[in-house]
């Protein structure tokens, strides 16, 4: 089961055996400039994955910061319940 219809690119592999099959200088140049840019692709593309790694790590800490401060509003809305709730002591000492 072949592919039923032909290739519109290149693989770098493909181009590395149109370099082993054509000798002329032109054909040779323009296959290095291929070479080069399929270079330059997969270089960026890794690049950009490092990035897209980054931003994910960096989202994740960001939403557990986000739960961090309600988890801290929440305590601080409870310590200022208790407070309200706690009945002022009498003096202690003499009565005059």
């Amino acid at each position: 089961m072949g592919l039923r219809y032909a290739s519109m690119a290149f693989t770098e592999h493909g181009v590395l055996m149109l370099l082993s099959v054509l000798n002329s200088e032109k054909a040779i140049q323009t296959n290095i400039q291929i070479m080069r840019i399929f270079t330059k692709t997969r270089q960026m593309l890794s690049d950009n994955s490092d990035l897209r790694i980054d931003f994910e790590t960096m989202k994740k800490k960001i939403e557990n910061q986000g739960k961090n401060i309600e988890l801290v509003f929440q305590y601080v809305d409870e310590l200022m319940e208790k407070k309200e709730i706690i009945p002022e002591r009498g003096k202690i000492g003499y009565k005059k």
